[in-house]
């Protein structure tokens, strides 16, 4: 009888061997194959709550933060500098982007102030004991 070295991983390279992955074709998109989505943090204190979004190179202009029905939605567009260099790589993603919050029921829909300052935008609820109402307010980032 032989002995024969076991390795857990040989089935899965064997099984993974010969597929061809997408990212391995220098032609590519991957802005077409995964839309952006930025980092997000959110916090809570007593009388507010923050949300971090991370958005480098996303200029105010191009950005929109509103709220309705109680959900915050966060919309803009990172635009692709358009250069006469020649690529090496390029891993960073471009385009439009969103992302929605449902906001709990002790927020103040026309208590939100948004801020931009070094590629973060940050959002501020204001808390309150009162219910939200079906309001559409659209927030001013400053």
């Amino acid at each position: 009888m032989n002995i024969v070295k076991r390795t857990p991983f040989r089935d899965f390279e064997n099984f993974m061997t010969g597929w061809r992955f997408p990212w391995a074709d220098e032609e590519f998109d991957v802005s077409r194959a995964m839309a952006w989505r930025p980092s997000v943090d959110i916090t809570e204190e007593d009388r507010e709550f923050l949300i971090k979004v991370e958005i480098p190179e996303v200029k105010k202009k191009d950005l929109k933060v509103e709220v309705e029905n109680g959900v915050l939605s966060i919309k803009g567009e990172r635009r692709e500098e358009i250069e006469d260099k020649k690529r090496h790589r390029t891993e960073r993603f471009y385009g439009n982007f969103e992302r929605n919050f449902t906001l709990p029921d002790n927020v103040r829909e026309d208590g939100v102030k948004a801020r931009m300052k070094d590629g973060m935008l940050y959002i501020h609820l204001a808390k309150t004991e009162l219910p939200k109402g079906a309001q559409r307010h659209e927030i001013q980032v400053s």
